[in-house]
């Protein structure tokens, strides 16, 4: 169904420039964009090329004028798109209701309102909330609460006394509450040590596919508020992430390890365990991190080290074949002087 510019604007808390009432069916990036599509530019670099598409309106932030196009102007673009998406391509809907493929325990608790989809398994004395939605295919263990408006994606596992907050979204694959990694060397041979912990995701928390968050060894793994992680992450037992962090793909945190609010960790880094990351730390792509880090740390590298000074050592690494073709050239000098001052003897 279209809707205008001008109602495009009203929910993007923009200013509309041009004719407020051009009908908008799309939203597209300027190279695929056509009549009808609303496209952006966030910078100026960008934005020639979203004047020259096809499209009708084109969203900016900054002072930007057209004289093809309506232009909906806001403060930052990118929060904008963010805003407008949903209204082009709106989520899909899944009606309440338990399919008949699914197994329900007679002692759990499932909200009228919530999906639950074929093939899904749901253990003692679990609660769904309301609107919840189980694609298909997921187990949830004994004694688990899932809060309003939370999706699990096909085949995400929850163990047991999982404790999974409202508008929470866990894709394919991800496994919550598997055991922590524990053992214990007894007469040569490897003891497993009991986890007997449980998971703790409050609201708005997002999981990948396929990333694991073990349970804790005796208390809880926990996931603050409206942090993201991305997929393929691993959360040892008994780590902690504060509130709105952002862990990008093939992150690994070892046991125990705590995060404060707001950090980043980058692709590919492993956390040793037993550390203390600070507020708003952040952790370059590929980091070996085995330091604790204060708050506000920036640090890159294997092993970490404050970004300013890794960067100097990788551009020395980069130096070495030059400093050591100079090297030689200097032994070979020096030993040709002293041949000519032993001739000179």
């Amino acid at each position: 169904m279209p809707i205008t510019a001008s109602q495009i604007a009203k929910q993007v808390r923009g200013e509309v420039v041009g004719d407020g009432s051009i009908p908008l069916t799309g939203l597209a990036p300027a190279d695929q964009a056509g009549p009808g599509d609303l496209t952006f530019a966030d910078n100026e670099a960008y934005f020639p090329a979203a004047e020259q598409s096809g499209a009708s309106a084109i969203l900016v932030a900054g002072p930007f004028v057209s004289t093809t196009k309506v232009i909906i102007r806001v403060v930052n673009a990118r929060i904008a798109v963010a805003v407008a998406l949903p209204i082009f391509f709106p989520p899909d809907e899944h009606a309440a209701g338990i399919h008949p493929d699914a197994t329900i325990h007679a002692t759990a608790r499932v909200h009228p309102s919530a999906h639950v989809g074929p093939g899904c398994v749901i253990g003692a004395r679990v609660e769904l909330g309301a609107r919840v939605v189980l694609m298909g295919g997921n187990q949830v263990g004994h004694d688990t609460r899932i809060g309003d408006d939370t999706c699990l994606y096909p085949n995400v596992v929850v163990y047991p006394r999982s404790q999974i907050g409202q508008r929470v979204i866990i894709h394919a694959g991800a496994v919550i509450g598997s055991d922590g990694y524990g053992y214990v060397l007894d007469q040569g041979r490897h003891r497993k040590v009991l986890q007997v912990g449980h998971v703790i995701l409050h609201d708005d928390v997002e999981i990948g596919a396929n990333a694991a968050i073990d349970r804790g060894a005796l208390g809880a793994t926990v996931i603050g508020e409206g942090t993201k992680i991305d997929n393929l992450v691993h959360v040892a037992h008994n780590v902690v992430l504060g509130r709105h962090c952002l862990v990008m793909g093939q992150v690994g945190f070892a046991g125990s390890t705590r995060v404060g609010d707001y950090s980043v960790v980058a692709s590919q880094s492993g956390i040793a365990g037993h550390l203390t990351i600070g507020r708003q730390a952040v952790i370059g792509a590929k980091s070996g991190v085995m330091r604790d880090i204060p708050d506000g740390g920036r640090v890159l590298g294997i092993p970490a080290a404050p970004d300013r000074q890794a960067k100097r050592q990788m551009i020395a690494v980069q130096q070495l074949p030059e400093l050591i073709h100079r090297l030689r050239a200097l032994e070979v000098e020096v030993e040709r002087l002293k041949a000519g001052e032993s001739k000179q003897v």
